[in-house]
């Protein structure tokens, strides 16, 4: 079920939040970019398309979808106000970008993950002279030692580009926090001068 959230300091919490510090061992972390980063690793062919969902078109919130199957995060759709104003319009663009290139950066990190995971256990089971399913049919496993030594190497090997996704992702929520503050600015201004929406249909500037 979809989420609506109405919250302005709940979704600051949630475009501040770093996803790299909540991911687990496996790397399953809980956002697709239009725009390509240093920390963002090579896109994989005939990867499934992100999931989509879509809010009722008299939604007046945000909404927050179920957590997507290739990056675990909850994707967001941005309400669209009626006469958004350019700057609002800015915030709304800049907050949905880093979203789209959230999810691309852990989409292609946990596939990346799941493969090298898949064929560590089987090169573990061959030298082990082990088929990858028992005499049951069922899927053979290794222990947590050997997974450890898997888990340890992945993360050794991609530490530069766990580093640099969290300098991109702090350097787009800091934007993304000024931003909002010069929203709130103008709103306030606006109010205590009585000023009323404009059709926010002018160029951004």
């Amino acid at each position: 079920m979809n989420v609506k959230t109405g919250n302005v300091s709940s979704l600051i919490f949630r475009s501040l939040r770093p996803c790299y510090t909540q991911a687990p061992l496996s790397l399953r972390s809980p956002c697709r970019g239009h725009r390509q980063s240093t920390s963002q690793p090579p896109k994989h062919a005939n990867r499934p398309e992100r999931t989509r969902f879509s809010p009722a078109a008299s939604s007046k919130y945000d909404w927050i979808g179920p957590p997507d199957r290739l990056s675990n995060l909850r994707p967001i759709i941005y309400h669209i106000p009626e006469n958004e104003t350019p700057l609002e319009r800015n915030l709304r663009h800049l907050r949905q970008e880093t979203e789209d290139w959230n999810h691309e950066f852990w989409a292609n990190q946990n596939f990346t993950f799941s493969k090298e995971k898949e064929e560590y256990v089987r090169s573990q089971l061959t030298a082990k002279g082990l088929s990858e399913r028992d005499d049951d049919g069922r899927k053979r496993t290794l222990s947590s030692e050997e997974m450890a030594v898997f888990y340890k190497h992945f993360l050794d090997k991609n530490i530069t580009r766990h580093a640099s996704y969290n300098r991109e992702w702090y350097r787009r929520n800091f934007t993304i926090t000024l931003m909002m503050a010069k929203v709130a600015l103008h709103n306030t201004w606006r109010t205590l001068t009585g000023q009323t929406r404009g059709t926010g249909r002018e160029k951004c500037k």
